[in-house]
């Protein structure tokens, strides 16, 4: 099935909010459930506020979506704490499934051939849920005296990525960009160190698009080449700092950076990054779980002029039923929240909100959570 939006605000937040780094013990807190003063869902109702606390960790992509939507909440909800530490998907993911907080974020749904799916419902006691909540599109970021409009084509960029193409004057990437003033100085290539979705996303949009070039499996776990650094803070500030340097980001923290961005050559022309140009993308995705399962497979190869092919869905994994109740009611109460008004928070944060279908389930499935 596919998902098709109604339009994508373009604005993006000059500056992101400050990180804050949250601890990740288990949480066995209580809470009750009574309607926020003044709140109301993105469909008209009441947001029912529970109070009490919440760890939660993950995806760094999510990050400044995330932050926001819990001062916001917080503000309806003064009852309720919720904290959340940005320590990847991959740590949050074992986090989640060892017990350690109460939901993750992760921009991959959970890996059945890894165990993941398992792993989560024994956690849980039962049914683990994949719910996307945001659409990240990762940008290509580059820091080059002189160049501003970088144009890349699938097999350009793998083979910068993969060690294969090392100088900026290199004769594929002058041929797509004539006139441009490309330096004979080396390309460094930065990549997250620790284990990544943005990573595991980058990498299937590598493999689908130049799979004779990026032959590696992707997974969460960089395969090319490179310097690694931790986190998504940890590459804005090497590519900030690193004149001749490039690497794969999410948007949220390029744009809040300000750092150049290449526009990519998917096959249908030259497209840059912006909310509207990754809602183009999105709208192709496709519904590959059954049930209560909301996993999405995105089309990389999409040839759709002005459509940006590089992006990520990030999810929340949650438990559909909670051993503590009192930590399922809070779930669900802040996920109503994130999956209807929080949506609306998102055009500023670079960001794009779930298409009207997608979110519709999304909030169906969030009420089944206890």
């Amino acid at each position: 099935m596919k998902l098709y939006r109604t339009g994508v605000p373009a604005a993006l937040l000059a500056g992101a909010l400050a990180l804050a780094a949250c601890g990740s013990s288990s949480n066995k807190g209580s809470s009750t459930t009574t309607p926020a003063a003044g709140g109301t869902t993105a469909t008209g109702g009441s947001t029912a506020c529970a109070s009490g606390s919440l760890k939660a960790e993950g995806s760094t992509a999510q990050t400044n979506a995330i932050q926001a939507w819990i001062q916001n909440y917080q503000k309806q909800c003064s009852g309720a704490t919720i904290a959340y530490n940005p320590t990847g998907s991959g740590a949050g993911v074992k986090q989640f499934n060892g017990g350690q907080v109460d939901f993750a974020g992760s921009d991959s749904a959970l890996n059945p051939d890894k165990g993941e799916v398992a792993a989560a419902q024994k956690r849980c006691g039962g049914p683990a849920l994949d719910l996307p909540m945001v659409t990240g599109p990762i940008a290509v970021a580059y820091k080059l005296n002189g160049v501003t409009n970088l144009v890349l084509t699938p097999d350009v960029m793998a083979k910068i990525f993969t060690g294969k193409i090392t100088t900026w004057n290199d004769p594929a990437i002058k041929s797509l960009n004539s006139g441009a003033n490309l330096p004979s100085s080396n390309i460094t290539v930065f990549y997250r160190s620790d284990e990544s979705g943005t990573t595991e996303n980058f990498e299937k949009y590598l493999s689908a698009t130049a799979p004779t070039v990026f032959t590696a499996k992707p997974s969460k776990t960089w395969a090319g080449t490179g310097q690694g650094k931790a986190k998504s803070q940890g590459v804005q500030q090497a590519i900030g700092s690193t004149e001749g340097s490039i690497g794969y980001i999410e948007w949220s923290f390029a744009g809040s950076a300000g750092l150049s961005m290449a526009q990519v050559n998917n096959g249908g022309g030259a497209v840059a990054l912006t909310a509207d140009s990754a809602g183009k993308a999105v709208a192709s995705a496709q519904i590959t779980g059954t049930g209560d399962d909301l996993t999405l497979k995105l089309d990389y190869t999409t040839k759709t002029p002005g459509a940006y092919p590089i992006i990520l869905v990030t999810y929340e994994i949650t438990c559909e039923k909670y051993s503590n109740s009192s930590i399922g009611a809070l779930v669900k109460s802040f996920l109503t929240y994130t999956s209807t008004q929080g949506q609306q928070d998102l055009a500023n944060l670079g960001y794009a909100p779930l298409p009207s279908e997608i979110a519709t389930k999304v909030q169906a499935t969030v009420a089944k959570i206890s």
